[in-house]
């Protein structure tokens, strides 16, 4: 199960970066542009091309305002497919971000997310955190959401935090999601594209939400934002001038972007992010008795779980454990994988073993890798890593 003890939160200019630690070591990092086409950001769009896709499937390129243009499907689940033209405007959200040489992609079908519930205007059902496990709790969420649903279609998702809200502040967050998208929508019928129409909140609270269980102190360096914690956290609120150099974060991401990761039983974690798929390999450095190679295994189990959340590992990630890769003694290790990613935000899933015995794991993509972040691939050797003779 992921925890952090504290989050330090630090603003320079537009840019601002969020490093989750507990006890002491860095477990997340996010960096941020107040500007940039932020995941959950809601605009009004230009189309700037059509294009045709696989399977005679249609897309569109959008201009945003992002520095590179963003993608959007006409083809969308629950929605008309549209037909539109190079210029014409469209509200969009951004589903993911850009990345390497992707610009963000984009969906039709707006989604405004609160504390307690998630309101999707072209929805038409109610549905519940699969995390509140007190079925009484679900029934009655359910209850009083469908009570309070408007005439007009719309569906909701209750997220976990509203199991231990006061219904009252649940449902009077209905009205206040409900004024939001009505406010977008007002907003699009004069502005001129591209423009943003809604920004999501600072994500600093969103994770103060994650770890409440386990936070014990927020650090910013920001005093208009001293406040605003205060009014949803109450643990220690400290302000610092430069809280990254307080705490190391620099030297943590630089070893958090080397290829290698040693283990204390000796053995080493390599990994590799490709365009395809991110590949892991366990190195036993030259151990071979069964127990020490599968307490090597379940240590390294620990710690990839660590470097998926801590580098933002996401889409298929393939690990080649040491040793023997048959089901009987790859159980053990699965089953630590899936514990320490219980709770990931991005829904890591551990898959299972495939038929060449690497285990396999899916995580939604939704922000660009710490490697993408900090560095661009070589021109030279066109990103292999490798010198001719």
């Amino acid at each position: 199960m992921i925890k952090a003890d504290t989050i330090i939160y630090e603003k320079s200019g537009l840019d601002a970066c969020l490093a989750v630690l507990n006890n002491g070591n860095l477990c997340e990092f996010e960096v941020f542009n107040e500007n940039g086409a932020a995941e959950g950001n809601v605009y009004l769009g230009r189309i700037t091309q059509k294009i045709t896709l696989a399977e005679d499937k249609t897309g569109f390129m959008v201009n945003i305002g992002d520095e590179k243009d963003a993608f959007m499907s006409a083809q969308e689940k629950g929605l008309l497919e549209v037909n539109m033209t190079e210029g014409q405007c469209v509200v969009v959200q951004v589903q993911k971000e850009a990345h390497a040489e992707k610009g963000a992609k984009l969906v039709r079908a707006v989604q405004i997310a609160g504390t307690y519930l998630v309101y999707r205007p072209f929805g038409s059902y109610i549905d519940v955190s699969l995390k509140i496990e007190d079925q009484e709790a679900v029934d009655n969420l359910r209850s009083a959401i469908m009570k309070n649903v408007s005439s007009q279609q719309e569906g909701w998702v209750v997220r976990t935090a509203a199991a231990s809200a006061d219904i009252n502040d649940v449902i009077e967050e209905m009205t206040t999601l409900r004024n939001v998208y009505e406010n977008i929508r007002v907003k699009a019928r004069s502005a001129t594209a591209p423009a943003l129409l809604y920004a999501k909140e600072n994500p600093l609270f969103d994770l103060i939400r994650r770890y409440q269980d386990s936070l014990k102190k927020v650090i910013v360096n920001d005093h208009n934002l001293e406040e605003k914690v205060g009014n949803v956290f109450s643990g220690e609120i400290t302000y610092s001038t430069n809280p990254s150099e307080e705490y190391g974060i620099q030297d943590m991401l630089q070893k958090a972007l080397e290829p290698t990761v040693k283990l204390p039983s000796g053995g080493e974690i390599h990994i590799e992010e490709t365009h395809a798929f991110v590949a892991v390999d366990v190195d036993s450095s030259n151990i071979a008795a069964r127990g020490q190679m599968d307490n090597l295994n379940r240590e390294a189990a620990v710690e990839i779980a660590h470097q998926i959340i801590l580098r933002n590992l996401s889409g298929k990630i393939i690990i080649d454990f040491a040793g023997s890769s048959e089901y009987r003694f790859m159980r053990d290790v699965m089953d630590v994988l899936s514990e320490e990613l219980a709770g990931d935000a991005q829904s890591a899933r551990v898959v299972g073993l495939s038929k060449a015995g690497n285990v396999e794991i899916l995580r939604r993509r939704k922000h660009p890798t710490l490697l993408e972040r900090f560095s661009e691939t070589c021109p030279t050797c066109g990103g292999t890593g490798r010198v001719e003779p």
